[in-house]
């Protein structure tokens, strides 16, 4: 059985009534990649339905689901190494997991669609610069995504009724 840590938490962010709204997903979610895309195409929104995961203190996943596509983006494909979540998202977007004596292994390297946002107002550099601070947690990054795209309110909300 795997324990989560206090700071692992998914939530879905979509639009209703052209305004956005923001829910806490199971925290066993943060090991699914199948069970998010699921749990996302569930949540009728205006113009799809973002899903936004942090685990640990490690890395973020973003997911955004437009009809039938499927965008998403891993903050650190390092993370395969140690933890489902990234492993399932390098299995899905076809990338090789790392191996252990890669030297790239001391980089935060991101993966993904780095233009899952581009249309919401944060560009490929952005989002890579961000995916990079090793300053910032990954909840502290979400949260500035979630500001920038609009919703950092509703994100806020939502993850301070966590622990």
């Amino acid at each position: 059985m795997t324990e989560f840590d206090a700071t692992d938490f998914a939530v879905v962010v979509y639009r209703e009534d052209d305004r956005w709204e923001a829910d806490l997903l199971p925290v066993a979610l943060t090991e699914d990649l199948a069970g998010l895309i699921q749990a996302l195409r569930q949540q009728p929104s205006i113009g799809g339905t973002i899903g936004l995961v942090a685990v640990g203190d490690d890395f973020f996943v973003a997911i955004r689901v437009l009809g039938d596509d499927v965008m998403v983006f891993l903050s650190d494909l390092t993370a395969a190494l140690d933890w489902p979540l990234a492993q399932q998202v390098l299995e899905y977007l076809d990338i090789p997991i790392p191996d252990e004596d890669d030297d790239d292994l001391e980089l935060v390297l991101p993966a993904g669609d780095m233009s899952i946002f581009t249309d919401l107002g944060i560009d490929e550099m952005e989002l890579g610069a961000l995916s990079g601070d090793l300053d910032l947690y990954p909840d502290e990054v979400l949260m500035s995504i979630a500001g920038r795209l609009g919703f950092g309110t509703p994100f806020e909300r939502v993850v301070d009724t966590i622990g």
